[in-house]
């Protein structure tokens, strides 16, 4: 009986020592996340429009879009299917895949099944608590999780995959947990709330080795 009532003892100890050491744990994690959500923003980065040099593109919103989010469709040429994509920034490629579902909308079929969330998408880390999203991409992206990118890379082409209805780019820029007003080249978008529709014309100066 003795040795039974030892071994039941020892075992209710380990049991609360587990228990302590996962409390601490947890209580590490939940004090990091409130100061990250807490800890300011470094400087905004020098962000370019994520499209190729010198082209003109029209970015806009719509109701129910989302606050800042950004649409992006090319003001020259005859199609916006395939147009390459590029980084806007420096950083580091946080997610590179499909989100939600990729739908069946393709150049050959413009038409398709329409799909939800972002399709293939990338999401890139720039330091500073600074993130930017690519989404609506035509293909996989050319990017994988963890890779450095620089200014200019390309991550993958123009499309349509996921709640898509025409064939665009999706852009966001967000400081710390927030979605913000995206700056392209020192200068606000210009493309704020999402009360109305309408748009704006920039151009690209996203000109890094061309």
């Amino acid at each position: 009986m003795t040795v039974y009532h030892a071994t039941r003892g020892r075992r209710r100890t380990r049991r609360v020592r587990i228990l302590l050491g996962l409390g601490v744990v947890f209580a590490v994690l939940a004090g990091t996340a409130v100061v990250m959500w807490f800890w300011p923003a470094g400087p905004r980065p020098p962000f370019q429009l994520p499209v190729a040099c010198g082209e003109r593109w029209q970015l806009g919103t719509y109701p129910g879009h989302g606050t800042y989010d950004v649409d992006l469709f090319p003001m020259e040429g005859k199609t916006a299917w395939g147009r390459p994509v590029y980084a806007s920034y420096e950083g580091t490629v946080t997610a590179a895949g499909i989100n939600g579902e990729l739908g069946g909308r393709t150049p050959e079929k413009p038409d398709g099944p329409r799909g939800s969330g972002g399709g293939y998408w990338v999401k890139i880390d720039h330091g500073g608590r600074w993130e930017t999203a690519y989404m609506h991409l035509l293909e996989p992206p050319m990017v994988d999780v963890g890779q450095e990118v620089k200014t200019g890379q390309q991550l993958g082409k123009v499309g349509s995959t996921g709640d898509s209805g025409a064939p665009h780019l999706h852009y966001e820029q967000r400081r710390g947990f927030q979605k913000v007003e995206a700056f392209f080249d020192g200068k606000a978008s210009g493309i704020t709330d999402d009360d109305r529709e309408y748009s704006v014309i920039r151009t690209s100066n996203n000109c890094v080795g061309r």
